[in-house]
């Protein structure tokens, strides 16, 4: 065998190791990338390692928390990525020719949304598509789908971002709740001004004052709106936390519907204001997001489809 052929032969095995690279890359760490490629940090540390005496450079700078590329990994990365992408894009049509989607799909999710509301829609997805994996990611936070390697995620927004692929799957609104106890004990609001009277339990969004917009309802005033200045002795940045505090005759608490849904069709919680509807307290949409691409995997397609269908009526109780 020539030079020429032997060369080729050593950069055609390393094909693997620079993907490796790029997802090292991508995931910021060697236990984030093991875990994406789903092989173990030693055997993703040994990859790396062999693709560093291959090219005769360091390509990864270590710290205790974290990895960052030097120049010349920073470079192999940048050259090769297109050519994966295409590669990955190749493979998920291929992979969609057959009868039922399949692989992976790393979706991230609200905690409350995703707890009361999502499980047993995607544990009902997962029988009826046996070839699909689901890994679930539950955060509150805005992830960069693309950089932390998620497929799909689900979020309760305005508006969801431009450079993204987004589907709506229902509306969703804000309600004001209260336990049959608390209401004995303390009466019920006529009015929002009444709000001020008590002890209102709420998501606090920054260091001012909490305050809560009421939009009226029905013929007589249709789009007066009333902000209310409250207050209460306790706050939460978890609806789920908000829900349980009402149940125990807290005081009175605005949350999403999604969390007060079956505390209110059971009975344990009772709406309070309902001439009035709450505005800017939450978004009013609830999304699955996807980073573009030309191509949509069959799974995710499925998935985001059976979410549309389930979700279609909404949180009414």
């Amino acid at each position: 065998m020539n030079n020429i052929a032997m060369k080729e032969q050593k950069v055609s095995a390393l094909w693997a190791h620079l993907h490796w690279l790029s997802v090292l890359a991508q995931q910021g760490s060697y236990t984030a990338a093991a875990a994406r490629l789903g092989v173990s940090k030693a055997a993703m540390s040994q990859r790396i390692a062999e693709l560093e005496r291959a090219a005769k450079v360091s390509l990864v700078q270590r710290t205790t928390r974290s990895v960052r590329l030097t120049e010349a990994g920073q470079k192999l990365v940048d050259d090769t990525h297109a050519a994966f992408e295409q590669i990955e894009h190749s493979f998920a049509q291929v992979r969609d020719l057959a009868d039922q989607p399949s692989g992976l799909l790393r979706v991230t999710a609200p905690v409350a949304l995703a707890r009361q509301q999502l499980m047993p829609l995607l544990t009902e997805f997962l029988r009826s598509h046996p070839q699909v994996r689901i890994e679930l990611d539950l955060s509150d936070r805005l992830s960069a789908l693309a950089t932390e390697g998620f497929d799909l995620a689900i979020r309760h927004t305005e508006r969801a971002p431009d450079t993204h692929v987004a589907w709506a799957l229902c509306t969703t609104q804000s309600v004001l709740v209260a336990s049959r106890s608390y209401l004995r004990r303390r009466g019920m609001p006529k009015v929002p001004l009444d709000l001020q009277s008590h002890n209102c339990l709420h998501y606090p969004r920054s260091q001012d004052s909490p305050a809560w917009t009421f939009e009226r309802l029905g013929r007589n005033a249709p789009g007066e709106r009333l902000t209310v200045p409250v207050a209460g002795n306790f706050a939460a940045n978890n609806s789920e936390a908000l829900r349980e505090a009402a149940l125990t005759g807290a005081g009175i608490a605005l949350m999403p519907d999604f969390s007060a849904q079956a505390a209110l069709a059971q009975g344990k919680l009772v709406r309070v204001l309902p001439d009035w509807k709450a505005v800017g307290a939450f978004a009013e949409t609830i999304y699955a997001i996807r980073p573009y691409s030309p191509h949509v995997p069959r799974a995710v397609a499925a998935l985001v489809e059976a979410l549309r269908r389930e979700l279609a009526g909404g949180f009414e109780a």
